[in-house]
């Protein structure tokens, strides 16, 4: 049957509404926050041989709305009517990408045959392991990021398996909370099912099996006529989160964009090795994994919002992922913060695009947003382990707005708890939850405030976990003449003699009394702060938005008695406008532009190339000693490219050495 463009969009709508069904049921059968307030799930059908053609319109995290499940559906010998299957090990296929990520699939039948699978995943407050809430940056194995579950059946012809179950209770923190959730789950791809064979009763089996092809080909389509309209060429750009484990070296994230033909390449060679701690991302190397190239749907989406976000919508792209890298780790490499090198790879997809388009690209979310969980107990000394919310960055700037306060894209669109759901379920005081102000970065078009959390601790024996906090080093970056946001900032006790700035330490033992407080960083401003309009200064000042002073000093603003002095403001902006030097197409801030005279982007040139000669597991070693040998900026290329032979010939000699005293 051949569609046209109507007919499929009503099958695309209703396809997605049963997706909604699934998401709506989970949402209101969940028992932990994190799911059915944070929203941290993904509810998708996919085709028979894995690919998502639809995913919710409002509900959880957009992340997977490119997903191939082939790899974990071919793991499974055969299918049966009833059969559920699972999965949260990380090395399984690469669809479960953390453990605290409980993936399920079912066969929907009809007529004895395989029509398509309802899938899902949710976040799990705690799965075990090492640390409360299972994830840690510290952690250097994936053993200690809890229970791992292959794929295998759950449920066979509709009959729980009880084995598997029991070893899954027995081994977390929460074990009601995550069987609640885990039968919010199952109640989901039931209603899944029934929505799928509704739509087949009413469009025909043969026309749904068809129109699902139809609907990633169109996908694909859509997303071919956008990447047409980008300028071929060949664009680079790199980030950072502030750590790559127990060091004070920065984890780097590159990506060489290449469009040519309605096609993209996203090439992440130059990225830092695998690493020693649990920001690794396991890919497999899958050219269209959605954590390497989630950013490129959100640009898809940026520049044609009425796009079909699909597996077909990533047929234009390929990523390039070398191969024991932190974009593509082997085992057993801990993987539990690979969320955020997955925002990582956000950012540098937005900073790479906004040199081929600079006037239709936004500034990216800052990335670094904190999920904050709390392991303690209650007043009858019961355990509880809970998720209190995301405390991340705002959106950034953009040519024509400014950025959303106190979330962004690349904090995957998670939802906030609100404090009297928090606080009925966990003893804790909150003494602050919102927008932190003089955080955001300034422009034309401002960037998105920071989010601020600040709650005191009631029992002892408390533990706080802060997961994927960054941007406590680097700023989140401006564009076209905006400036950086600010740092972030994790605290205990603040504001008194026993105050501790823990930086991006992210557990955290409490006793009673003992206050937490987390500010998220500021994103990233859109133009030359000078340009923007007076009155929306004013507005944010008298919204507590912006300091007074903050006005004069970033936007040549007077405020005076909450009104504008017109005639100052003119005089400081032509004062401005006489000092203003040319504008960068970015402005990284201090920290990283001081880090890049050292380590330039041919540097990390000559360390790639260097490292990817050596066994995956001694790289991570070997980066930190030569980054502890390399002290000084060199003079000139020359000079440079002498002085990294020198300390690779001393690290190779040394190499050398110690496998020859292993063999």
């Amino acid at each position: 049957m051949a569609f046209d463009k109507r007919n499929l969009q009503v099958l695309a709508n209703y396809c997605a509404a049963a997706a909604d069904a699934m998401a709506y049921t989970l949402l209101r059968t969940a028992y932990s926050a994190f799911v059915k307030e944070t929203e941290d799930f993904s509810c998708t059908i996919v085709t028979r041989d894995g690919l998502a053609f639809a995913s919710p319109r409002s509900f959880g995290a957009p992340w997977y709305s490119g997903i191939d499940y082939s790899p974990v559906l071919d793991m499974i010998e055969s299918y049966e009517p009833g059969d559920i299957c699972i999965t949260n090990d990380s090395y399984s296929g690469g669809v479960a990408t953390h453990s605290p990520d409980i993936h399920i699939w079912k066969p929907v039948f009809f007529q004895g045959e395989i029509v398509c699978f309802v899938v899902g995943h949710i976040h799990n407050t705690d799965v075990g392991g090492a640390v409360p809430a299972s994830l840690s940056r510290s952690l250097t194995e994936i053993v200690q990021e809890g229970i791992r579950v292959p794929p295998l059946k759950i449920m066979r012809a509709g009959k729980l398996n009880e084995d598997v179950a029991a070893i899954m209770r027995l081994n977390v923190r929460a074990p009601r909370q995550n069987w609640g959730d885990f039968n919010a789950q199952i109640a989901s791809v039931n209603i899944g099912e029934r929505k799928i064979l509704e739509i087949i009763d009413r469009f025909g089996v043969d026309q749904f099996k068809e129109g699902a092809y139809a609907i990633l080909d169109y996908a694909e389509q859509q997303a071919r006529s956008v990447i047409e309209s980008v300028p071929d060429g060949e664009y680079f750009f790199a980030d950072f989160a502030d750590e790559d484990g127990d060091s004070k070296y920065p984890c780097r994230v590159a990506l060489t964009l290449r469009v040519k033909g309605g096609a993209v390449e996203l090439d992440y060679t130059g990225s830092d090795p695998q690493l020693a701690s649990s920001l690794n991302m396991p890919t497999g190397g899958r050219e269209r994994h959605p954590l390497a190239l989630v950013g490129l749907t959100y640009v898809l989406y940026t520049l044609y919002p009425g796009i079909l976000l699909n597996a077909g919508t990533l047929r234009v792209a390929r990523a390039v992922l070398p191969r024991g890298t932190v974009v593509n780790c082997v085992e057993p490499a801990a993987v539990g913060m690979r969320s955020l090198t997955c925002m990582l790879t956000q950012i540098v997809t937005f900073g790479a695009f906004a040199q081929a388009l600079p006037e239709k690209m936004p500034v990216s979310a800052p990335g670094g947003n904190a999920i904050m969980n709390v392991k303690t107990n209650d007043r009858n000394d019961r355990p509880v382990m809970a998720s209190i919310g995301p405390v991340g960055g705002g959106g950034g700037g953009t040519p024509f707005a400014d950025g959303p306060d106190g979330m962004g894209g690349s904090s995957a669109f998670l939802k906030n708890t609100p404090v009297e759901v928090n606080e009925v379920e966990v003893p804790i005081r909150f003494l602050r939850y919102g927008l932190q102000p003089d955080t955001a970065g300034p422009g034309r078009y401002r960037g998105g405030l920071a989010t601020v959390m600040s709650f005191e601790v009631s029992s002892p024996n408390t533990v706080v976990t802060a997961r994927n906090r960054n941007r406590s080093r680097f700023n989140s970056w401006g564009a076209q003449g905006g400036g950086v946001g600010t740092l972030s900032r994790f605290t205990k006790n603040p504001g008194t003699d026993r105050a501790i700035e823990l930086g991006n330490i992210d557990v955290v033992a409490c006793e009673p009394g003992d206050v937490i407080q987390v500010i998220g960083p500021g994103a990233g401003g859109w133009g030359n702060p000078f340009e923007r309009q007076p009155h929306a200064v004013l507005r944010d000042v008298q919204r507590g938005f912006l300091s007074a002073e903050k006005a004069l000093e970033q936007y040549g603003v007077v405020v005076a008695d909450g009104q504008i002095d017109e005639q100052a403001t003119r005089q400081r902006r032509a004062e401005h406008q006489n000092d203003a030097a040319e504008v960068a197409l970015f402005d990284f801030g201090p920290n990283r532009t001081a880090y890049e005279r050292i380590w330039t982007p041919a540097r990390y040139a000559l360390l790639t190339e260097f490292l990817s000669q050596m066994p995956v597991l001694w790289r991570h070693f070997l980066k930190h000693k030569i980054f502890a040998a390399v002290t000084q900026e060199a003079a000139n290329d020359t000079a440079m490219r002498a002085e990294m032979e020198e300390v690779f010939a001393v690290q190779r000699a040394r190499f050398a050495a110690l496998t020859q005293i292993a063999a």
